[in-house]
């Protein structure tokens, strides 16, 4: 699976990426080997939803 990080970033390293599948999991990309944040689809569907509004 790619990771996948917002085009506003730009070739900044002070983003997050993500890397979508059945979970998704959520990386700093400041510190990529430092652990990721794992959730399931829906609740990162629900997130995206709201940071939308």
């Amino acid at each position: 699976m790619m990771w996948r990080k917002s085009s506003y970033s730009g070739a900044q390293t002070n983003c997050v990426e993500v890397q979508l599948g059945p979970v998704s999991q959520i990386r700093d990309t400041k510190d990529r080997s430092g652990g990721t944040l794992t959730v399931g689809s829906a609740a990162w569907g629900a997130f995206l939803r709201k940071a939308k509004r």
